[in-house]
């Protein structure tokens, strides 16, 4: 459920009509609803209860402060994957204890500033990562909390280029390594081994996978405690699935993913963490363009929208699926045309939906992508030199703009020319061509 809601023939943003904002804000821009980001979150916590349990927000599916501020406010700790996420979520008030950082490729330099700041764990993704975490925390005088992000080849099912959970994929430590990355753990000075992690993968539409996987990390749980570890956490990562289209059938839901993890691993009396992003954002934000023009092609028609692939690469990347609804409600019954759906940048994957069943538009209507408040905004780029778009934040009659569009002189001031280049004349090449 969201709360992007047609009345009296308009979508509305919880109490906010979208084209007030349009109005006030310009287009393209994401806006996100902080009442369906909180229902979201208040799920998984239903879902969890009376586990003990730390819910941490994936930032990469939407790092805008508010939204994590929002969370935050509600008890949410924060799973990140850099420096710049851990930053982000210190300064929307995530307390440092209450965040994981993630990531196979960190840099000492941003585990020095993890240790200094006191992230709650680590997630280790493989031996070479430890031996270089351990000498980080041994220079700084300090213990480094960690769990070995296990990969236990579950096939999640999903998309190739988000499943994480395969032995060919980059992630984690193998399990059948994982005992004696345990080992070589426990024996290191600055190292402080408190859980166990697996993350399988994005957009999981199927609780089977989450279920083999689970398992898996359960029996390891048992062995490394039989060999003397005390494995106080089990981190069970995301992934949990939302439905993009409004007439598939749709994914589990939290209820049923917490009383699997209950059944699988509820007996072993372990903190369990989770770091679901996508459920919790993505149905709370849309993306809002504003038709250029309707072209008619030989053999197809082409609605070309202000809002492009720089704004939501996720069509272009994954071939994903986004609802486009009008701002304005079809009337009932409307014959509906097939359409292809595109943005203004100079590339044919540029293009949201080919053939897509829309009713009558034209230039100047806006349309809205739903399920784009995560993995939106945060991976959009100013490819075309297009400025970013501006991100909205809605409660209940109020919006604001919380990350505004920056202008081109902005963008263009972030860029120098060398000195050598300032003249019209190239001293270097100056007289070689017979002058």
């Amino acid at each position: 459920m969201d709360h992007f809601l047609y009345r009296d023939g308009a979508l509305y943003a919880e109490d906010v009509a979208i084209s007030d904002i349009a109005a006030e804000v310009g287009t393209p821009f994401f806006c996100y609803s902080q009442a369906t980001l909180e229902r979201h979150f208040r799920v998984f916590e239903e879902a969890l209860s009376p586990l003990q349990h730390l819910i941490c927000y994936a930032v990469k599916a939407n790092s805008n402060l508010a939204v994590i501020r929002s969370l935050t406010r509600m008890g949410a700790g924060a799973d990140v994957v850099s420096e710049g996420e851990l930053r982000r979520a210190l300064a929307a008030g995530v307390a440092p204890e209450k965040i994981v950082f993630a990531g196979v490729g960190k840099t000492r330099d941003e585990m020095a500033y993890a240790l200094s700041v006191g992230v709650g764990q680590f997630n280790v993704e493989s031996l070479e990562e430890l031996e270089a975490l351990n000498a980080v925390a041994v220079a700084a005088g300090r213990k480094a909390p960690i769990a070995l992000r296990v990969n236990p080849d579950v096939d999640a099912k999903t998309h190739a280029k988000i499943s994480t959970g395969l032995s060919e994929n980059k992630f984690g430590v193998p399990m059948a390594q994982a005992q004696t990355a345990y080992t070589a753990a426990a024996d290191m000075e600055g190292i402080e081994v408190v859980g166990v992690d697996v993350h399988i993968g994005s957009q999981l539409t199927d609780l089977a996978p989450f279920e083999a996987a689970f398992n898996r990390v359960a029996d390891l749980t048992r062995e490394l405690r039989g060999s003397g570890l005390g494995i106080r956490r089990i981190d069970l990562g995301g992934g949990l699935g939302i439905p993009y289209a409004r007439s598939n059938d749709a994914p589990p839901l939290p209820f049923d993913y917490g009383a699997l993890i209950k059944r699988t691993v509820g007996d072993l009396g372990a903190e369990i963490v989770i770091e679901p992003g996508r459920l919790i954002a993505g149905n709370a934000g849309v993306l809002v363009s504003r038709v250029v023009y309707l072209k008619k092609g030989e053999g197809r028609d082409f609605l070309i929208l202000d809002a492009a692939m720089n704004d939501l690469i996720r069509p272009a990347m994954y071939d994903a699926w986004h609802d486009i609804v009008p701002i304005q409600e079809p009337t009932p019954g409307v014959e509906r045309a097939p359409v292809d759906v595109v943005g203004p940048v100079c590339e044919t994957g540029d293009t949201f939906a080919r053939g897509r069943e829309m009713p009558p538009l034209a230039a100047g209507d806006l349309v809205a992508f739903r399920s784009a408040g995560a993995y939106g905004a945060v991976m959009s780029s100013e490819y075309n030199t297009r400025p970013l778009a501006p991100e909205v934040f809605v409660s209940r009659d109020r919006f604001d703009i919380v990350r505004r569009r920056p202008t081109y002189d902005e963008i263009l001031r972030r860029d120098h020319i060398p000195d050598w280049l300032s003249s019209d004349v190239d001293p270097a090449h100056h007289g070689r061509d017979g002058g």
